[in-house]
C-alpha cells in the first residue's frame, strides 16, 4: 500500500509512503467518504505538478520532513552538519514503513548512513494530526542540530493567517493578516512558552470565523524556545509547522545519540470553533481526564500578598467556606525568608518566622471546613539573595561568569544540573511529605534570558525543560492524586505538552474582567473551560485600577474554573451574600459549564462577545453577551445561538435581569423557539450599561 488512508472525526488524511524519499501528506482536509486504495492512489497521481519554467525539472515532493535535496527552495526540515560541513543536506531513503490504526511509522537513513531517520504520524480519533521525528547519529563524529521542524501541507485557499501576540497581564492577543510570498515565522527564545507565543498558527479561507470558513491550524507542544511558521514558495506550494527552537550548540549528537523533537499537532475545522473543539477533545481523552466538577477555589495572593498572619488566613478560611468555597491557596511566602520578592526564593522550607508551628494549624482548619488544601511553588527560580544562591551560585543559568540581567530580583536555577534537580525535588517532596496537600500552584516568574549551564556557559533551555518535565512527572508518581496548576506571570506557560502533565492553567495575572472577557475568549482556543482558572477579584483590580461590579465578575468568571482572588475580610455582608450566589450558580452549572461544546459567534463587532457553551446532548446550553464599550448600534444586533439542535424546541430565559437598562417584550413571555429559529433568526437584547454580561438559559422544552 503506497497511499495510507487515515480517517477520524470528519476529517481525512492521505500520506504517501511509495518512496524512496520520506513519507509526503498528500491531503488534509474534510473526510473523503468512501474513498479506497485505487481512488488515493489516484487521487496522489492527479496532483502531481508540472515543471514550471527555471524551476527544477521534477517538482519537489515535499515530504513531513522537507528536504532540500528535492529541489524544494522553502524551510528545510533538518538543518545541521558534521565537523567536516557534510551533511548539511542529507537525502534520506525509507527502510521501513509500519502502517495502522490511523498512525504510521517510518524508518530512514541518509545517503551517507551516518543518519537515520524516525518519523510518527499519527491521526487521532478527535481528527487532529500529530508528527514526531527522532534522529540517531550513526556516524562516528558529532552532529550539530541547527533546526528539526516539521510540516504539512496547506491548499491554495488557505491564505489568511491568524496567530497570537500578547504580552504580561494581556494574554493572547488576536492578529491576523495575508499569507504572501515568503515565511511567517514565529520565534520564541524565552526558554518558556511565552505570553506573546504565536500559541496556535492558523491558515484559512479569506474572512475564516468562529462557525464558518475551513482553518488549518498547527500547535508546537513544547514548554521552551520554540517555532512556528507558515510559508507560501514562489511556486504556490505552501505549508504550516513547526518544532523546538534550539540555540546554538544546544544538541550536538554524539556518535550513537539522538534527538527527538516535539510533537506538532495540526487541527483543521470549518471555523475557528471546529479547529478549538478538536484540541478540547484531545485534552478531554487524555488518561487522567479533569473532572468538570472542579472544586471552586480561594487565592489569596491578593487578599495579603506576602502578609502571612494566621489569624487573618483563618478568617479567610471561615468566609470562603461560608461561601462555598472549596479548595484553599496558600500563594508566595510561607517559606524562607520570603518577606518580599526580594528574598528566599529556592529556599522551600516553611519559615519558623512567620510558622512556628508550621502549616499545620491553617492547614488543619482548612480540612476541618470542607476545603482542600494548595500552595504555591516557583521550584525553577532563585533569588540572589537565598541560601541556594549563596550556597551553589554555579547551579544559576548564565552564559558566562557573571549572571544574566535580573527580572523580578530573580535568576533561574539550572534543574539540567542533576545536583540542583535533587535538591529541589528533595525539598518539595519533604513539604508534600509533611503537609497534606492536594494541589500546587506551579509558577515561573521570568524568561530564561542567557539561559547556560556553567561553567562553560552552554546552552541549557532544552535540557532544562527535559527536567521540569521529568520533575512535574516525579511529583505526580509521588503523590498521584495531586492537582497541579500551569502559571507563568500568569499565562506564559500554555500548551498540549505541559497540560498532559497539570490540571489547571492561570490565564492571566490580570483579574480584571473587562480585559478576561478578551483572553478567555482566545484561550479556548486551545485549552478547554475547565483548564482555565478564571477569578472573582475585589471591585477595584490591583492589576488595571478600573472597577466592576459583582454581576460582571462573577458572568465573566463562571465559564472557566471559577476562582476567588479577593479580600473577603473587606467585603460587605451583602457582597458575600452575592458572592455566594454566584457561587451556587456555578456548582450547580458546572457540568454543563465545563463539559459542554464552547460556542462563540461572530458579527457583534469589536465590543460585543457573544460566547457559549452547549451541552453534548443538545438539551441544555448557557450563552452570555458581554457588552464592553458603549456599542453601535444601540441595543446590539438580536442575539442568536449556534450549536443547538435544528429541530429542537427550547425555553430561552435571560437570568440575573438587574443588569439591563430596558428589557425586551419577550423576557416577560415563556419563550419557546425551535433551534433553527434561535440560531438564524435569534431574539431582541436588552440595553446595558458598557461592562454588564446578559446570560441566557437554553433548555430543551421537554425536559425544562
Amino acid at each position: 500500500m503506497n497511499v495510507v488512508t487515515m480517517s477520524a472525526a470528519g476529517v481525512t488524511v492521505l500520506v504517501d509512503t511509495a518512496g524512496p524519499g520520506l513519507p509526503v501528506v498528500a491531503y488534509w482536509g474534510p473526510e473523503l467518504p468512501g474513498i479506497d486504495d485505487g481512488q488515493a492512489a489516484a487521487m496522489v497521481r492527479a496532483a502531481e505538478p508540472v515543471a514550471g519554467t527555471n524551476n527544477v525539472d521534477v517538482p519537489p515532493r515535499v515530504a513531513v520532513l522537507p528536504e532540500h535535496h528535492t529541489g524544494w527552495t522553502g524551510r528545510p526540515g533538518l538543518s545541521g552538519a558534521f565537523p567536516d560541513g557534510s551533511g548539511w543536506s542529507p537525502s534520506f531513503a525509507l527502510t521501513g514503513v509500519r502502517a495502522g490504526d490511523n498512525r504510521i511509522e517510518a524508518e530512514a537513513v541518509d545517503d551517507s548512513g551516518r543518519l537515520a531517520l524516525s518519523l510518527e504520524l499519527e491521526l487521532l480519533p478527535t481528527g487532529i494530526l500529530r508528527a514526531r521525528a527522532e534522529l540517531g547519529n550513526r556516524g562516528s563524529s558529532a552532529y550539530g542540530i541547527n533546526d528539526l521542524v516539521l510540516s504539512f501541507p496547506l491548499p491554495a485557499e488557505a491564505s489568511e493567517i491568524l496567530d497570537f501576540g500578547g504580552r504580561h497581564n494581556l494574554e493572547r492577543v488576536p492578529q491576523r493578516g495575508e499569507l504572501r510570498t515568503g515565511a511567517h515565522v514565529r520565534e520564541n527564545r524565552k526558554g518558556r512558552t511565552g505570553a506573546d507565543s504565536a500559541y496556535v498558527l492558523h491558515a484559512g479561507e479569506p474572512g475564516f470565523g468562529f462557525g464558518s470558513g475551513r482553518v488549518w491550524a498547527v500547535h508546537t507542544a513544547w514548554s521552551g524556545n520554540h517555532i512556528h511558521y507558515a510559508e507560501r514558495v514562489s511556486t504556490g506550494e505552501q505549508r504550516i509547522g513547526g518544532g523546538e527552537l534550539l540555540l546554538p550548540g544546544e544538541v550536538r549528537l554524539a556518535p550513537g545519540s539522538s534527538y527527538r523533537t516535539p510533537w506538532v499537532y495540526g487541527s483543521f475545522g470549518d471555523g475557528l470553533d471546529e479547529v478549538a473543539r478538536r484540541f478540547h477533545q484531545h485534552l478531554r481523552s487524555r488518561p487522567n481526564p479533569v473532572d468538570p466538577a472542579r472544586p471552586v477555589t480561594l487565592n489569596v495572593w491578593e487578599a495579603v500578598y506576602f502578609d502571612h498572619d494566621l489569624a487573618r488566613l483563618l478568617d479567610l478560611a471561615e468566609r470562603a467556606a461560608a461561601a462555598g468555597v472549596e479548595r484553599y491557596v496558600l500563594d508566595d511566602g510561607w517559606f524562607g525568608s520570603r518577606r518580599d520578592d526580594t528574598s528566599g526564593l529556592g529556599d522551600w522550607v516553611v519559615s519558623p518566622e512567620v510558622w512556628p508551628r508550621g502549616l499545620h494549624p491553617l492547614i488543619d482548619r482548612v480540612k476541618q471546613l470542607g476545603m482542600q488544601f494548595g500552595l504555591w511553588f516557583e521550584p525553577e527560580m532563585v533569588n540572589p539573595d537565598s541560601d541556594l544562591a549563596r550556597a551553589h551560585p554555579d547551579w544559576i543559568m548564565a552564559a558566562r561568569q557573571s549572571w544574566p540581567v535580573e527580572s523580578r530580583h530573580q535568576q533561574v536555577l539550572n534543574i539540567g544540573i542533576p545536583a540542583a534537580y535533587e535538591h529541589v525535588r528533595a525539598q518539595i517532596f519533604a513539604v508534600l511529605g509533611e503537609y497534606d496537600i492536594d494541589y500546587i500552584k506551579w509558577d515561573h516568574n521570568r524568561d530564561l534570558i542567557e539561559a547556560g549551564t556553567q561553567p562553560t556557559g552552554s546552552p541549557g533551555v532544552h535540557a532544562q525543560t527535559l527536567a521540569f518535565y521529568r520533575l512535574l512527572d516525579e511529583i505526580r508518581e509521588f503523590r498521584p492524586g495531586l492537582e497541579i496548576e500551569s502559571c507563568s506571570s500568569g499565562g506564559a506557560r500554555i500548551d498540549l505538552e505541559v497540560l498532559t502533565r497539570t490540571d489547571r492553567v492561570w490565564v492571566s495575572d490580570n483579574i480584571d474582567p473587562h480585559d478576561r472577557q478578551h483572553m478567555l475568549r482566545w484561550t479556548t482556543q486551545l485549552v478547554p473551560p475547565e483548564y482555565l482558572g478564571s477569578h472573582i477579584a475585589s471591585d477595584r483590580s490591583h492589576t488595571t485600577g478600573r472597577r466592576h461590579d459583582l454581576a460582571f465578575r462573577g458572568a465573566t468568571a463562571i465559564f472557566g474554573h471559577l476562582g476567588i482572588e479577593w479580600d473577603l475580610t473587606r467585603a460587605s455582608p451583602a457582597a458575600l451574600e452575592e458572592l455566594a450566589e454566584w457561587v451556587a450558580f456555578f456548582k450547580t452549572g458546572r457540568g454543563l459549564l465545563l463539559g459542554g461544546d464552547l460556542v462563540r459567534l461572530d458579527g457583534y463587532g469589536p465590543d460585543v462577545m457573544v460566547h457559549g457553551v452547549v451541552a453534548p446532548g443538545r438539551e441544555r446550553a448557557l450563552f452570555a453577551m458581554a457588552t464592553l464599550a458603549s456599542p453601535y448600534p444601540d441595543p446590539p444586533a438580536r442575539m442568536r445561538f449556534r450549536g443547538l439542535d435544528l429541530r429542537r424546541r427550547y425555553r430561552v430565559r435571560p437570568l440575573f435581569t438587574d443588569v439591563a437598562v430596558s428589557r425586551p417584550a419577550w423576557w416577560s413571555d415563556d419563550l419557546i423557539l425551535t433551534g433553527a429559529a434561535l440560531i438564524h433568526f435569534g431574539v431582541a437584547c436588552p440595553r446595558v450599561h458598557p461592562d454588564q454580561v446578559v446570560l441566557y438559559s437554553v433548555t430543551a422544552a421537554e425536559a425544562a
